[in-house]
């Protein structure tokens, strides 16, 4: 399949890639119909690419059953609105299982996770990610990239077997890395996607990203909206005030290793009454004490 076959994928990439969180009931279950609703708040903010199973969904506290359907559920509740890109992993087999099913439910791109075996190859890594791309030639791929001893020959070598590879998620902290990795790879053979949200999207656009990842966005779609049109137009002194209004709301997420990630976006929409506060272990709801900060943000960027 040519190039020119993935042009919707290409440019769902090359925008705010926004990955939803999963609300929980009651009774620990996946919440369908606040799930639907917080979908349907971001597709009316105006945000049109969408990561089911990413790890602001809590992708590995999920289990397969429930993968599936928080798939069925964004596909269906977006229809034609937004561009899906369902986040993969695991074992070889059952990433292939979850592309296929992607496929089926009518999701146009996979975003594959980092795998989390301790032992990864540079070899490895383009056998694993080449294994899940040719099962599913007509979707496009997205590797989601934390390995910083990966050199970008690698990806190349990956994308020249499997042509449906047309993007990276790019999540390693380093933004010279970025540039040098992009470029060795192909940086116009590929859709750059700044993989570590807002606080690295100004940089990692200097550097030749045309999207970044948001876990944010749950929470204000304008304020991410807002720094992707600065970006798109260099005005970085915009973009570097939108990211003076993130900051501390991005530093509380990712403290201690990035612990409460996932738990200060839920934090904040809990504030808002959209949703339940509860994530599942190995994340933990904030402290009574750290609530207040976090609402407090909220409820500025809702005015």
């Amino acid at each position: 399949m040519s190039s020119v076959a993935f042009e919707t994928q290409r440019a769902a990439l090359a925008d705010v890639v926004a990955i939803p969180v999963t609300p929980f009931a009651a009774d620990g279950s996946v919440d369908r119909d606040g799930h639907r609703a917080l979908l349907r708040r971001l597709l009316d903010g105006g945000i049109r690419t969408l990561t089911p199973n990413g790890n602001t969904g809590e992708f590995y506290a999920l289990t397969p059953e429930e993968r599936r359907l928080v798939t069925e559920l964004t596909v269906d509740e977006a229809g034609e609105r937004a561009v899906i890109l369902v986040g993969v992993g695991h074992d070889v087999p059952t990433a292939v299982a979850s592309a296929r099913h992607a496929q089926e439910c009518g999701a146009r791109m996979v975003m594959v996770h980092q795998p989390v075996h301790p032992y990864v190859s540079q070899g490895g890594w383009v056998d694993y990610h080449r294994a899940i791309a040719e099962a599913v030639p007509e979707l496009g791929v997205v590797p989601y990239l934390r390995n910083a001893q990966l050199p970008g020959a690698r990806l190349a070598e990956l994308a020249d077997a499997c042509p449906n590879v047309i993007g990276v998620k790019y999540a390693v902290p380093d933004a010279a890395r970025f540039a040098a990795f992009a470029r060795d790879a192909g940086l116009d053979r590929f859709v750059w996607v700044a993989g570590l949200a807002e606080p690295y999207a100004p940089s990692y656009f200097s550097a030749g990203a045309t999207g970044f990842t948001s876990g944010l966005v749950n929470v204000a779609p304008a304020v991410s909206l807002n720094m992707i049109e600065a970006l798109r137009s260099g005005d970085y002194p915009a973009a570097m005030k939108v990211w003076e209004q993130i900051r501390r709301f991005e530093e509380l997420r990712a403290a201690h290793g990035s612990a409460d990630n996932v738990t200060v976006v839920k934090e904040a929409l809990a504030s808002l009454g959209l949703c339940r506060r509860d994530v599942r272990p190995p994340s933990r709801q904030l402290p009574e004490e750290e609530r207040a900060e976090v609402a407090a943000i909220a409820a500025g960027w809702s005015i």
